[in-house]
Parts: structure tokens; C-alpha cells; sequence
């Protein structure tokens, strides 16, 4: 996030407070004020408080709760409010950019999908502001007040800064400095991450590893990396989070990377990569179904499933290589589970075995024989990623802090 200053200690333990509380009201209510304060270990007069700053700011609503089998007179539980409250979620990907305006339930509202040239004679920060003002000006009758900016995008990102140091396939990306420039732009905190990353903490918060403390989520797309969970928050959240297993040298006399090195895995095991991999092997193999369609993921993955051996040859080389990292990670992060978000995954009953041969056979088997490698539930399209950054905002209390402020 691109914030104003740091909090003091009394004012970051309020922030603590409000958050836990606010968090418990998202995802337990209605809850009475009572439960409130056995579940945030909070005093009841602290707990009044909050509540009632939150009642003000109109954030969290009260309702009659009937417990089950009693006939007394209904308590009053809280739930939290809204509809109000909008924040612009924005994804910038190859060739394209997402804006959405999303309600803090992450309900959407109202979501685009647009062209956004890889080169061009006006800088990639101007066009990325053009954008979102045009964005706002054609959907004006539908903005409630704006909360925040989420933007998830994949590059070397520092998140507290805002700064892109480097962006794929946006070769005049050096240095921008997106959030600083956005959060004077707007007036509205702005909450940048890696698209992997962010799209890690939305499968913890709402998907696949819910309730799960350890976890390491690895994505095989345009880009390759993996985001990890440890003890329930994002590992290195506060700086770089992304584990950047895509630029792990896999094959020193490789192909050059965006990154300026050799042989990434991201250089061999992305869509771009194995496809232009598929297409010099078909050469080699005539009596591949690989020649009866124009070759995609798609094609690639159902000829696969179908038994061609050269499409399960490829995809399984696909996952051997991804295994080989992310059997060093189990051994350094003990994972109860592993995702995989891929369009790969059109294939699971051949990628995902490859996965977990490797992992079982090159990582502790104390670690490695529980963990078990699951698909994603969502996928690294539209802006849904970007919902995980202002709800973790709400939660640690950052940003509600200043919801509550005014």
C-alpha cells in the first residue's frame, strides 16, 4: 500500500482492534456484541466502541438474531454494511487491462475488459490513468463513494512503494512509480501486487485453501511463480511477496529472459514457451493429433488427455520442472497443500501426477507424503485477485481506519 505515514503504537493497536472485530463481523454475522468480545478477546466496553464508530461510518449494520429454540425476545447482532462503499479493482495483464468496481462484499458492480497496446508512443503510467478516469466518467451513475485503488499486475513490484521496476511483455516500464502517482491522482489509498500473489491471498481468504495455514500456490501461464502462505498470511506481504520460482535458472544455455537471465523456468515451462516447444516437436512426430487443429492450450491439453504421446510427453515435462522447485520449497515451507493455476490444468490426470513423482521423490518424505496438489478455484482472469487486497486492508485494519476517519 501507498500510505501517508506510519501509525504510533496506540493508534496501531486501535487499527489491530477494529480489524479483528470488523473481520468477525464479515465473516461470522449477524453475531452479538457479546460473541464479539469472546471471540476478539476484547473488553465489552472496547468492543462498544468499535462498534460504535463503525454504527457512525455506517460499515457494519445491526439485526435481530433469533437463537435457535428460544421464544424470548430476538438479540441484536451486527452485520457488516456494503453496498456504500466501492473500490476500483483493476488488472493489467498482456495486451489488455480489467477495471471493475466492486462493492467491500467484492460483490461487482459494474466490469470491463479492455485493449491496452503493449507498445505505444505515450507512456504505459499515462495510459493506465486515461484508463480509470474514462472508466469513472462512463460509470459515474454507478459509483458509490470510492474506498481505494487494488491493482494486481504481473513485474518485479516493490508493494509498499508502489514502484514497478520491470513489467513482461511492457518494455518501457522502468521505475514507475504507479501507486504514488494514482494515490495523488485520486486522493484514495492504493494497495498494489503481484497478480500471483494477490491472486494467492484470494484463494486463502474465499477459495481453494480457506482455513489452511501453510500453503503454496504455484501458477504456469505467461508467467510462471508461486505465492506462499505461511501461518495464514502472505509471506513477505509487507515488501516483494512473489516467490519467484519462474526466474529460478532451470537450463543455464537457455533462452534469454525479460529478467536478463538464461534458461528461467519461466522460459521453459510458460504457455508461450511450451507452445513454441510443441510446435518444433511436431516436425518430429507426423502421426501426432497435434496437426489436426490450430495448436493452443486447448488443443495441447485435450490431445494429451486422449493419449497422444507427444502432447503427454510435453505436459508431463511441464510438470517435471515445476516439480524439481517446488520440491525444494516443500522441503523449506512444509505445506499442508499445493495449488496449481493453470490453464495446464485442462490436462490435471497427466500435469498433476508429474508434480507430485517429483515432489515425493526429491523432497522430505516426512513432508511431502500428507500434501496433496489441488487445482485453484479461481482463475488469473478479471479483477477478482484485486478483492484480496482491500479485504486483507479491512481485516489488518488499515484501510478501515480510514473509513472510519472520514
Amino acid at each position: 500500500m501507498v500510505a501517508d505515514s506510519q501509525p504510533g503504537h496506540i493508534d496501531q493497536i486501535k487499527q489491530t482492534n477494529a480489524g479483528a472485530v470488523y473481520r468477525l463481523i464479515d465473516q461470522l454475522g449477524p453475531v452479538s456484541r457479546i460473541d464479539l468480545s469472546r471471540l476478539a478477546q476484547l473488553a465489552p466496553a472496547s468492543i462498544t466502541k468499535i462498534v460504535r464508530e463503525m454504527l457512525e461510518a455506517h460499515l457494519v449494520q445491526e439485526t435481530e438474531i433469533q437463537e435457535p429454540g428460544s421464544r424470548g425476545r430476538p438479540a441484536v447482532g451486527l452485520m457488516v454494511e456494503t453496498e456504500a462503499w466501492h473500490y476500483l479493482a483493476l488488472r493489467i495483464s498482456r495486451g489488455e487491462i480489467h477495471l471493475a468496481l466492486r462493492d467491500l462484499s467484492s460483490k461487482l458492480v459494474v466490469e470491463e475488459r479492455l485493449e491496452l497496446a503493449l507498445q505505444d508512443t505515450q507512456p504505459l503510467l499515462k495510459r493506465i490513468i486515461t484508463q480509470i478516469d474514462q472508466f469513472f466518467i462512463r460509470h459515474q451513475g454507478k459509483l458509490e463513494r470510492l474506498t481505494s485503488i487494488a491493482i494486481t499486475l504481473p513485474g518485479i513490484i516493490d508493494t509498499e512503494s508502489g514502484i514497478i521496476h520491470r513489467m513482461p511483455f511492457y518494455e518501457d516500464v522502468k521505475e514507475m512509480p504507479l501507486g504514488e502517482t494514482l494515490a495523488a491522482h485520486t486522493g484514495v489509498p492504493v494497495y498494489i501486487q503481484h497478480d500471483i500473489s494477490a491472486w494467492t491471498m484470494a484463494e486463502a481468504l474465499f477459495g481453494a485453501s480457506r482455513g489452511a495455514r501453510d500453503v503454496i500456490q504455484v501458477v504456469i501461464d505467461h508467467n510462471v511463480g508461486a505465492g506462499v502462505i505461511t501461518d495464514g498470511r502472505l509471506l513477505h506481504a509487507g515488501s516483494s511477496s512473489l516467490v519467484e520460482i519462474g526466474h529460478t535458472q532451470v537450463d543455464p544455455y537457455g533462452k534469454r529472459c525479460y529478467c536478463g537471465n538464461h534458461g528461467c523456468l519461466e522460459t521453459i515451462a510458460s504457455v508461450e514457451s511450451v507452445l513454441e516447444l510443441a510446435q518444433v516437436r511436431m516436425h518430429q512426430s507426423m502421426s501426432s493429433m497435434l496437426h489436426q487443429q490450430p495448436l493452443t492450450v486447448e488443443s495441447l491439453c485435450q490431445a494429451a488427455v486422449k493419449g497422444d504421446l507427444l502432447a503427454k510427453d510435453i505436459i508431463t515435462s511441464v510438470g517435471t520442472n515445476v516439480g524439481r522447485i517446488l520440491a525444494i520449497m516443500v522441503n523449506l515451507f512444509n505445506p499442508q497443500k499445493i495449488l496449481i493455476g493453470s490453464p495446464f490444468n485442462q490436462a490435471a490426470d497427466i500435469l498433476f501426477p508429474a508434480i507430485s513423482d517429483c515432489i515425493r521423490q526429491q523432497s522430505l518424505p516426512a513432508y511431502s507424503k500428507h500434501i496433496s496438489v489441488e487445482q485453484t478455484q479461481f482463475s488469473n482472469r478479471g479483477t477478482m485477485a484485486g478483492a484480496a487486497l482491500v479485504k486483507d486492508a479491512l481485516y489488518n485494519g488499515s484501510l478501515l481506519i480510514r473509513l472510519l476517519q472520514g
